[in-house]
């Protein structure tokens, strides 16, 4: 059993944990040349390092944000939901604030500020905050996995929060009713 972290982008950010939460192997995936090639190459590279039973965490889109990236962010983050449905690799999506709020910081908390959080909390440290909101992605695979096969692990209440509302979202209200 193995727990992946994915943080997709054009530094496509993986992690793998062993069952024990442990790193097996930590990357940053990126690929030259144009795009659409260059997304394709970033997909299957990631796809190479999957086995099967891997549960999976990939972290949500950033709805907010701006710029000339964005569309390759999001085309990325499509091709990687697509090669894992494919490839039947259970996984969950995983807001910002709340992989954030996983590790410790608040939702708005700035890259360098989550990277204490995780050292703290995880002993964790790596030079790229693709790699670093990775790990904190492959921990809540590992405990949204553990918690559902009535298995769980010791978690802080806001960790604990983060997991429940994953497995039971909140369910929006019918629009007129």
């Amino acid at each position: 059993m193995r727990f992946i972290g994915i943080d997709p982008s054009t530094k496509t950010g993986l992690v793998i944990l062993d069952k024990h939460g442990e790193v097996i192997d930590t990357m940053e995936i990126t690929a030259k040349g144009t795009d659409p090639g260059r997304m394709l190459d970033i997909i299957e590279q990631v796809d190479f390092q999957l086995d099967h039973g891997d549960q999976a965490a990939i972290e949500g889109f950033a709805y907010g944000a701006k710029g000339r990236a964005v569309d390759i962010q999001y085309g990325i983050g499509w091709g990687l939901r697509m090669r894992l449905f494919d490839g039947n690799t259970d996984y969950i999506e995983v807001a910002p604030a709340a992989l954030k709020k996983f590790a410790g910081a608040k939702g708005n908390a700035k890259k360098d500020e989550l990277a204490v959080h995780i050292f703290k909390r995880w002993g964790f440290e790596h030079p790229s905050d693709n790699v670093r909101d990775a790990f904190v992605l492959a921990q809540i695979a590992r405990a949204v996995y553990l918690e559902r096969s009535a298995r769980p692990i010791d978690l802080t209440a806001f960790q604990s929060a983060v997991v429940a509302a994953i497995i039971n979202p909140p369910s929006k209200k019918k629009q007129g009713a």
